[in-house]
């Protein structure tokens, strides 16, 4: 062998991999914003990994915005701009325009989706409504893709006497919410979440992370059924989403962050 072939043969064993270009979207969901992620510390365990946090990207009267400059690096994290009261159709149009953006600044890059609660519903809707975008992988934290009873009760409340005081009490969501609430009521024919879940659904990688009760000081999730956090449950999806059992309650914890980078990197491997 050439000094010359082993030379390159010992620089091609020395210089690190090619890291896969990859775009991480992070959905919020009800009555959060972007920066749950980040209060959560997520986005801090992401970016220690590798995952540079590209900021938040809010629609103007210009256009699409986001609030840090464009990362260089092959891999980054968006959260966005979404008005999470109003209904899931009102959700996705914010949604849409984030994603052309991300489009264009990114072709022919993997692009992953990850929602918590009503947001994993919100990644769900946008790839059935755009099959033709290639998503590499929906992981969905805690998300009511069956519906929820307190959806159901937040429904019923608007629409009660409570619906007409709760602006004077501080409570103004709840009608603002209304919308949303009907959205994600458990999925009964003309509901959304009946239509989406009879929906063809593009091939991609479904991960569900789903909230277990251990029966001890654990209660686990109290806002979204166990049941109902499992795509697999999905008429559209049975047998093809991975799930992953967390014992924790509804929010954001660490553990997500740990659980999110471990999937990122199975999926990178895939």
């Amino acid at each position: 062998m050439s000094r010359k072939i082993a030379g390159i043969i010992l620089l091609l064993t020395i210089l690190p991999a090619t890291t896969q270009a990859e775009t991480l979207v992070l959905l919020q969901g009800y009555l959060a914003d972007g920066d749950y992620w980040r209060e959560s510390g997520i986005t801090s365990m992401l970016a220690r990994n590798g995952w540079v946090d590209a900021g938040t990207m809010r629609a103007t009267p210009v256009g699409v915005r986001t609030d840090r400059p464009t990362p260089a690096g092959n891999r980054r994290v968006y959260t966005l701009g979404l008005p999470s009261e109003a209904p899931l159709m009102v959700q996705l149009r914010y949604m849409e325009q984030y994603l052309d953006v991300v489009q264009q600044l990114y072709p022919n890059e993997s692009l992953i989706l990850a929602g918590h609660s009503a947001g994993g519903v919100l990644g769900r809707l946008y790839m059935v409504e755009h099959p033709d975008i290639p998503i590499g992988a929906l992981i969905t934290f805690a998300s009511p893709h069956l519906g929820t009873d307190n959806a159901e009760i937040g429904a019923k409340a608007g629409s009660s006497p409570l619906g007409w005081v709760a602006p004077l009490i501080g409570g103004s969501a709840l009608n603002r919410s209304q919308g949303l609430y009907y959205d994600l009521v458990r999925e009964r024919p003309g509901s959304l979440l009946f239509w989406l879940n009879r929906q063809e659904h593009p091939s991609s990688r479904y991960i569900s992370v789903v909230r277990g009760d251990d029966g001890l000081l654990n209660f686990g999730d109290l806002v979204v059924p166990s049941w109902s956090q499992d795509m697999n449950q999905v008429a559209a999806l049975k047998g093809r989403s991975s799930k992953v059992v967390t014992q924790s309650g509804h929010g954001l914890t660490k553990q997500d962050g740990e659980l999110l980078l471990k999937i990122l990197r199975s999926n990178s491997q895939a």
